[in-house]
């Protein structure tokens, strides 16, 4: 075939068939010219990640691996692909081909069938046997009917006599990726099931900002972008990057946390090796050093394809915006990881939920310790609840842990009558209101459904200021 075959009037190819058992493929071995990816390819990767996270159902997909001997008609495809918005992966032999099949390849191969050394016979052997639900489109310029049904028969997904017009090739080509998304998405479905919603499992509580939190962690799992997850100290932005990982695509694959604080841009480097094609969670990224956050940008815009490197998941727990403001945090990175973002409400915001976080703790570490369940009393309940928790979940969880173990509680059941205990929740229900409202009375006052005057009397029976409460 050569670069004209392009522009010639398009050839008549067969449908595609459901895979048959029998494979077939040459003996020898041969490696072909070498080509590098296409220079546009990250920038197409991305342009389709964008999208694909505007639709729902399964994510589009746009890898194309592209085997053809011939390099001025491996390019001419490339570019044709290209146009289309897909990203195409050039090789010119099957042992270069080979490498970048593996059970779980998210896109889809296009092989010309006459190779010097094994055969696109031979890769569509290699392809099935890794996934035998990989879409195979097989290329020949022979015009052979007998070569044809063999493809077919031996599981092709497709099949193009050369020359082919580009509208023809793209029509395959689309239907064998929505083909692959399909089967992708399906088995991550499975998954999923198989292991529980991580979402309903590791993030307890069920409060309308608890079921926000999850909500939002399952769409951003859906994407390949980059994600910040927001919120205070101990309030758990580790476990919900880790849940966003296991609700991902790529929930089989390594997910590597590291310490901003620690890493230098080496150790980035190392990380995201680390993490392949897995996520890597950066924790307090703020901490970053300069150096290490221009080595940080620089990884992420180097313009390889998402799907070939690892996520990268920022926790923090400062004012990303402020510190960019104040020129502490690299503009370009706080922009580049804000794409996603994902707020963990404190438990301030939610205090029913943490009855339901506490006895959840307490049931892990009775597990973990081998012991029996103690009883929570409504008591226990009520110090809980008036209680503020600036740390949090952490906070939260380590009075569990000494509660379960009998190490004692956050204050003793005879020190607190029922004044006292209904005092430490209205007062914490009045904070929690405050901080929402940002320190405006009056909507503070409307939420907790109070007339003015009323709500000023707790205020000062309680000691709060609302300008305490507001931005500064």
């Amino acid at each position: 075939m050569t670069p004209a075959d392009a522009a010639r009037p398009p050839a008549t190819y067969p449908g595609a068939p459901q895979p048959d058992a029998g494979h077939h493929g040459a003996d020898q071995s041969h490696a072909g010219p070498s080509d590098a990816r296409s220079p546009r390819a990250g920038a197409t990767a991305a342009a389709s990640e964008r999208a694909g996270s505007a639709r729902t159902g399964p994510p589009r997909l746009t890898r194309v691996l592209l085997v053809d001997d011939d390099a001025p008609v491996r390019e001419a495809l490339g570019q044709t692909l290209e146009l289309a918005d897909l990203t195409p992966v050039l090789t010119g032999s099957y042992i270069e081909a080979k490498d970048h099949i593996s059970p779980d390849f998210a896109g889809i191969i296009v092989s010309d069938i006459r190779m010097p050394g094994k055969d696109g016979f031979a890769l569509l052997e290699l392809a099935l046997s890794r996934d035998p639900e990989l879409p195979v489109i097989l290329l020949t310029g022979e015009g052979d009917v007998p070569m044809a049904v063999q493809g077919m028969q031996a599981g092709a997904f497709g099949f193009l006599e050369k020359p082919c017009a580009p509208k023809d090739l793209l029509e395959v080509i689309a239907r064998a990726l929505k083909a692959r998304a399909l089967v992708l998405e399906n088995r991550r479905l499975k998954r999923e099931l198989a292991r529980g919603d991580a979402a309903a499992r590791m993030l307890a509580g069920k409060s309308p900002l608890a079921e926000e939190l999850r909500a939002q962690v399952r769409a951003v799992a859906r994407t390949k972008a980059e994600v910040l997850v927001a919120g205070a100290p101990g309030s758990g932005t580790s476990k919900v990057a880790e849940v966003i990982h296991l609700l991902s695509r790529e929930a089989a694959r390594p997910f590597v946390k590291r310490s901003a604080a620690a890493l230098g841009p080496d150790g980035l480097a190392d990380a995201l090796a680390e993490a392949g094609t897995g996520s890597l969670f950066i924790d307090e990224v703020a901490a970053l050093r300069p150096d290490a956050q221009l080595a940080l940008l620089d990884l992420l815009d180097r313009g390889h394809a998402a799907d070939q490197r690892a996520r990268v998941i920022a926790g923090t727990y400062r004012d990303l915006e402020a510190e960019t403001a104040a020129g502490r945090f690299s503009h370009d990175l706080y922009y580049k990881l804000d794409g996603m973002r994902v707020r963990v409400p404190a438990l301030r915001e939610r205090a029913e939920d943490i009855p339901i976080l506490f006895r959840h703790y307490v049931a892990q570490a009775c597990e973990q310790a081998n012991l029996p369940e103690p009883e929570i009393t409504p008591e226990i309940t009520a110090r809980l609840m008036a209680q503020d928790w600036p740390g949090n979940a952490r906070s939260l969880m380590n009075a569990a842990m000494r509660f379960a173990m009998g190490l004692g509680e956050t204050a003793p059941a005879e020190d607190l009558g029922l004044a006292e205990q209904l005092a430490r929740v209205e007062r914490a229900l009045l904070i929690a209101a405050l901080d929402k409202a940002g320190g405006r009375a009056a909507v503070a006052a409307e939420a907790l459904k109070l007339p003015r005057k009323t709500f000023y009397d707790k205020l000062a029976r309680h000691d709060l200021k609302p300008e305490d409460f507001r931005p500064a």
